[in-house]
């Protein structure tokens, strides 16, 4: 029987994007967009998405018990791989609209980009759009793929605060962040790999074999 990967849908994911991007990347595995905590649940492998106000997610997924369905599969040891939203949704405290307790995977802190300007003293825009380089640290999600490779964001929020031996890369936008999460059979991205071009197909590929 096909491995089946769940995409959780929570109305609030880029979820056409990053459900195309996965078929591509599949290896005979069923892809699966649902809001269906059971779904969720019996899935061999979960992507979790998103996009918007870190309220609405929570709100939400607590609303349609995704959240335990999310921390379910986090327990199992399943792979899980947050993105974008996704992946803030994962740590323990977001600083958007006026403080909202996350899923608690990781301790990291969700926290906005301060007003700051570039070495030519322009002020940097937030939010930090487009292409930037990624800082490695050794994962197996980043085989195949160089080192300081560039990765498309989109996000006026960042993880701060966490644990060294969790952050898989990080990235520089005036301050440094965790451009990228690990833990166990967890891994999360702030990036879009659905729109990262060939690396962020092969991190797909990747997280589709990947054996935690």
């Amino acid at each position: 029987m096909a491995e089946t990967v769940a995409v959780v849908d929570y109305g609030m994911g880029n979820l056409h994007s990053a459900g195309k991007a996965l078929e591509k990347a599949a290896n005979g595995q069923k892809i699966v967009i649902s809001s269906d905590p059971a779904v969720i649940r019996a899935a061999d492998r979960v992507v979790f998405p998103g996009v918007g106000a870190i309220r609405d997610c929570i709100a939400v997924l607590r609303e349609r018990e995704l959240d335990q369905a999310i921390l379910s599969v986090a327990a199992e040891g399943r792979p899980l791989l947050g993105i974008c939203v996704g992946m803030q949704a994962l740590m323990s405290h977001s600083e958007e609209n006026d403080g909202v307790d996350c899923l608690g995977l990781f301790p990291g802190v969700v926290r906005r980009f301060p007003d700051q300007v570039d070495e030519l003293g322009h002020r940097m825009k937030v939010p930090h759009m487009g292409w930037n380089q990624v800082r490695q640290a050794p994962h197996p999600l980043w085989e195949g793929i160089p080192d300081f490779s560039r990765f498309y964001f989109v996000h006026s929020y960042h993880v701060v605060e966490m644990p060294e031996n969790q952050v898989a890369g990080s990235c520089d936008y005036g301050v440094r962040f965790a451009a990228a999460a690990a833990r166990g059979n967890i891994f999360a991205v702030q990036f879009h790999p659905e729109k990262s071009a060939p690396h962020g197909l092969v991190l797909l590929e990747n997280f589709l074999r990947w054996q935690p």
